[in-house]
């Protein structure tokens, strides 16, 4: 009789053991990320955004490159290999780059800490880890973690779901929604390489009229060929009660189309939009008043009553001394030649 009960004592225990190991914890699961993605020395990886807020999902490649402890490298380029911009940042600062347009913004910016972007795994980490309200699932082949986005459009965009690989512990897909929980952004990462690293010198920016912008390896360079076709005018596709576009006004500056848009009610703002025009190749500092800002599928620069920014062969420029910084970027990130006119 003893032989039989501790038989079943054994099996009973065998049983909870094997339960135990079978599920693993939120905790258990933020520990080994914690290890696995920040404490690598570097890393590279390949992905697609597909912004969905417009009637057509725009579709972007990204590159990045990070080596420990702030060396990043960013690239983001549309479907059709057209139009490219880049984030680096190296010893020297931040440099936002348009190889198209010839162009180089350098700022003083401890971009990316001061807000997450979905494409970092580093800052995908940082929100699992800081959100204690996060919540965490197994689903098939994936962990997935639903948390608080601390990105420049968390009032606009404040949830994303974060599935990871159970085996390889590695991100496979980021979906970004609204406040209705509805998909805004979806980035699907094709390929992540943990310890990678690449030399100091490999980030440095350096200015030289090209035929393109180099980009598996080395320097980052810049050309100034840009497409002259014209352009359809942009709104930003809003849901904001009391705003209305009053005056819509095409004028011609220096042989150059452009195109105002006006906007009253409770918040009142200017948006002004033309074809970007190629630079010089120099690199145009950018002071205090002024930070980079990302709006997702482009880098502006920011002060408390502007924002501008260039996108798909467009300059934009929206003023407003009524709009705080969050309400400029939710509506630069709303752009589309669809929209609320």
């Amino acid at each position: 009789m003893k032989s039989r009960v501790a038989k079943l004592l054994f099996l009973f225990a065998t049983i909870l053991v094997l339960t135990a190991c079978g599920a693993e914890s939120k905790e258990d699961v933020v520990k080994k990320l914690s290890n696995k993605w920040v404490e690598t020395k570097g890393y590279e990886l390949a992905a697609e955004m597909s912004i969905l807020t417009g009637d057509e999902p725009r579709v972007y490649g990204v590159e990045v490159w990070h080596t420990k402890p702030d060396f990043y490298r960013v690239q983001v380029t549309d479907t059709n290999a057209e139009n490219t911009q880049m984030i680096v940042r190296n010893t020297e600062g931040v440099f936002v780059v348009t190889p198209a347009l010839n162009k180089t913004y350098k700022f003083q910016s401890k971009w990316p800490t001061e807000n997450s972007q979905a494409y970092l795994i580093g800052s995908l980490a940082n929100d699992i880890k800081k959100d204690k309200t996060a919540t965490f699932k197994e689903e098939g082949d994936n962990y997935v973690f639903e948390t608080k986005t601390s990105n420049n459009h968390k009032n606009m965009l404040p949830t994303q779901k974060i599935y990871i690989n159970k085996k390889t512990l590695l991100p496979t897909d980021v979906s970004i929604l609204n406040e209705n929980k509805e998909e805004q952004i979806h980035i699907k990462f094709n390929k992540v390489s943990l310890g990678k690293t690449h030399a100091a010198a490999e980030y440095k920016i350096e200015q030289k009229p090209t035929d393109k912008a180099e980009g598996a390896e080395g320097k980052v360079e810049t050309s100034a060929e840009i497409d002259d076709s014209e352009f359809e005018t942009y709104y930003p596709l809003l849901q904001w009660d009391q705003v209305h576009n009053i005056d819509e006004k095409v004028m011609e500056v220096d042989g150059e189309k452009r195109v105002i848009l006006t906007y009253s009610g409770d918040k009142e703002f200017t948006i002004i939009q033309h074809r970007s025009e190629p630079g010089d190749s120099s690199i145009i500092p950018v002071f205090a008043p002024g930070d980079p800002v990302d709006l997702g599928v482009a880098i502006g620069a920011i002060t408390d009553q502007s924002l501008a920014w260039e996108q798909d062969g467009m300059s934009f420029f929206i003023a407003s001394s009524t709009l705080t910084k969050e309400e400029m970027i939710e509506v630069a990130a709303s752009m589309t030649t669809g929209g609320l006119k």
